[in-house]
C-alpha cells in the first residue's frame, strides 16, 4: 500500500468507528427515552472526529429540557453514561459528544460570543481578560473563538473551577 491508500484506509476506519460509535450511543439513548417515557429521534453525525449524538423533538422540547438540566448538568451526566455505554461495547474510550434539544448548539454560539467580546476587549486594552469558570465543553469553544479571533488563550485553576485567559497576541 502507498502512504496515501494507507491514510485513506486509516480515515475510513476511524469514520466506521465513530460510526460505530453513534449507533451503540443511539441505541442506548432509545432505551433511556422508553424507560422515561419521553418522545424524541436521535440524530447521528460525526464532526471534528468525534461521534456527534442530538436528542431532538418536533414537539415541545420542554420534556427534554428535563435531560438537559440546569446548566447542562444533565446532559453532561448522560453524556459520561453513554460514554461509558460505548466503552462497555467497543472497549476504546469514546469522545462521543451529546445534544439535547439544541441545548449544546445555543450554547456554542453564546461561548462564541463572549469568546470574540473577551477578545476584542484584550485587543482594545492590551490586557489579560479572565473569563468564569467553564466546563472543560465551555473552555474548547471560547479557546476556538479567541483562535479565530487572532489571539491566544489559556486554562488555568483546577476542575471545576477551572477558567479561560486571554492573552494579548
Amino acid at each position: 500500500m502507498t502512504e496515501g491508500t494507507t491514510a485513506a484506509a486509516e480515515g475510513g476506519d476511524t469514520l466506521t468507528r465513530l460510526e460505530q460509535e453513534g449507533e451503540i450511543a443511539a441505541d442506548y439513548l432509545e432505551g433511556l427515552l422508553d424507560i422515561a417515557d419521553l418522545d424524541g429521534d436521535i440524530d447521528m453525525d460525526v464532526e471534528a472526529d468525534r461521534a456527534a449524538v442530538s436528542i431532538v423533538s418536533d414537539v415541545s422540547s420542554r420534556d427534554l429540557q428535563k435531560l438537559v438540566g440546569r446548566d447542562g448538568e444533565v446532559l453532561e451526566a448522560l453524556q459520561e453514561l453513554t460514554r461509558l455505554a460505548v466503552h462497555r461495547e467497543t472497549g476504546d474510550r469514546s469522545r462521543l459528544m451529546l445534544d439535547i434539544a439544541d441545548y449544546r448548539a445555543k450554547k456554542r454560539a453564546e461561548l462564541s460570543e463572549q469568546g470574540a467580546k473577551a477578545a476584542a476587549e484584550v485587543k482594545n486594552t492590551g490586557e489579560p481578560v479572565k473569563m468564569n469558570p467553564m466546563t472543560p465543553f465551555e473552555r474548547k469553544v471560547v479557546h476556538d473563538a479567541i483562535k479565530a479571533a487572532g489571539l491566544r488563550s489559556e486554562s488555568e485553576g483546577e476542575e471545576p473551577q477551572r477558567f479561560v485567559v486571554v492573552l494579548p497576541a
